[in-house]
């Protein structure tokens, strides 16, 4: 059985008496214009998620953390605006936001602190559900979505079940039907995640009505959609099943025998999580086969119901500090198991803040400048919020890279491929991720100068430490071995870091 604490840094229950140090200059970002992340509320079809007209539609978004803890409120309002952030999230590509809370947040004298009022002067006075209503409200007026998560009953830690002696599981549904109805005709919050990472004792199938996940994702799921039947219900796994131990919340192998039962068709999306070694040091990270052993073993834990079309999944958690060498090769091979496009998996990254204990955010320690290593490795997937929903394929862009695609030499059942990147813009490219698909059977063995990674037909290649900077004008040469026929085998497509790149 596998435990893991609570991420977040003992600095944030200091942070009500830091509030006059909070004294670094807020960063503003123009907002950009309006443009919804999918239009309307949005649904399920099988694993694909669409939006109110029918649109594939997929979240690539991030957590901000701070409203399940003492504070009632997301962080870092002590330093900026709550409108900056927004912008600055929406300007990163980020189309989806979850935001946690706990039921104590709602209890009245749960009073949001550590705000600097003079950059965010519209909060003043507001409880927690009310700070929370002008940060969805904002989010919504630049076209951000976002999902709620039931991160915890009360502010003090995580807790391995939906409810607490001083919480019971009447007050869980309450709370969430009170939620459901309070947003209902607002498409801007599209979903509820019911709780945050069950653990043991929780079960999923074993039919206890105390510790039985399954059986109470229901109750709660069918209570909101009976308040609000146009939100997904997103439920997320135990961590450990049959003895198969795994993250908090993230083990789903149980519903595929015990698949979760909603009176309102499409609007199951399972949900899991997933962490690097630095958080902790789970057996796999120093299995001989790592990284080839992960897809396995996501494939077994949640991404069957996407690969089987039961249902859409969201990996609603995954962070690292990139401190060890594996955690860049984990996020690597993680982010191509999750696949490009508006048809690959749901993602909200861990986190915004930079906060958290043991991973911490896209945003450095001084709450405004972005910490570019990590945002590099998620700017491939990130679909921002474009045109006609916007959470598909970007408008395409004037190509500003050409790749040239050669077989070198081929044998019966295999070949070699040289793939060769040129930066034909004005700047050089530093931190580079260059993805494809095969046209056919080709299956990739081994490759160099890159780290290849292979989900499905979708490859993706990132840079090394020392090919990590194209120069404008320049080119970068990387190859492999691949299994599969040679013929036909030259991609169709190519995208550098998300922008398509000329053959």
């Amino acid at each position: 059985m596998i435990f893991r604490g609570r991420r977040l840094s003992l600095v944030a229950a200091l942070l009500a008496g830091l509030l006059a140090l909070a004294s670094v200059p807020s960063l503003r970002f123009a907002p950009p214009a309006r443009a919804a992340a999918g239009t309307g509320y949005w649904h399920t079809s099988g694993r694909q998620l669409l939006d109110a007209d029918g649109q594939a539609v997929r979240m690539t978004g991030i957590n901000w953390f701070g409203a399940e803890t003492a504070n009632y409120t997301p962080h870092g309002l002590w330093t900026r605006g709550y409108k900056d952030m927004l912008d600055q999230i929406k300007s990163l590509k980020y189309n989806t936001l979850r935001l946690p809370y706990s039921n104590q947040m709602l209890d009245p004298g749960s009073t949001p602190n550590s705000i600097d009022y003079a950059k965010n002067p519209d909060l003043s006075g507001l409880n927690g559900l009310q700070v929370l209503d002008r940060i969805i409200a904002y989010a919504g007026q630049i076209g951000l979505k976002v999902v709620l998560d039931q991160h915890r009953p009360d502010s003090g830690a995580q807790s391995a079940l939906w409810y607490t002696d001083a919480y019971p599981e009447s007050r869980w549904i309450s709370d969430w039907t009170m939620l459901a109805r309070h947003y209902a005709g607002d498409t801007t919050v599209i979903g509820a995640d019911l709780h945050n990472e069950p653990h043991s004792p929780a079960c999923w199938g074993c039919g206890d009505q105390a510790k039985d996940w399954r059986l109470a994702a229901e109750r709660a799921g069918n209570a909101v959609l009976s308040a609000n039947p146009d939100w997904l219900i997103i439920v997320e796994g135990i961590d450990s099943y049959n003895g198969d131990g795994y993250w908090w919340g993230g083990n789903l192998q149980g519903a595929a025998a015990y698949p979760v039962r909603l009176n309102v068709p499409n609007r199951l999306v399972y949900s899991a999580h997933d962490y690097a070694t630095s958080v902790y040091p789970q057996p796999w990270f120093s299995d001989p086969s790592f990284p080839s052993n992960l897809a396995g073993m996501w494939d077994r834990d949640w991404g069957y119901l996407y690969k089987n079309n039961v249902a859409p999944v969201l990996l609603g958690e995954f962070g690292t500090t990139l401190a060890d060498p594996r955690d860049q090769t984990w996020l690597r091979t993680l982010l191509a198991y999750l696949g490009t496009g508006s048809g690959g998996i749901s993602f909200t990254y861990w986190s915004w803040n930079p906060n958290s204990g043991d991973t911490g955010g896209i945003l450095n320690d001084d709450w405004t400048t972005v910490n570019t290593a990590k945002q590099a490795y998620l700017v491939p997937y990130l679909l921002g919020a474009g045109p006609g929903g916007g959470t598909g394929t970007p408008p395409p862009e004037k190509a500003s890279c050409k790749v040239a695609f050669a077989v070198q030499s081929a044998w019966d059942g295999g070949f070699n491929g040289q793939v060769t990147i040129t930066d034909t813009g004005s700047a050089a490219v530093t931190g580079w991720t260059l993805a494809f698909a095969f046209p056919g059977a080709q299956k990739i063995a081994q490759g160099w100068s890159a780290t290849w990674a292979q989900h499905g037909a979708d490859v993706t290649a990132s840079n090394l430490d020392w090919n990590r900077t194209i120069g404008a004008g320049a080119s970068v040469t990387i190859g492999f071995t691949a299994s599969g026929p040679q013929a036909g085998a030259t991609p169709a497509a190519f995208d550098l870091n998300g922008q398509a790149c000329a053959a």
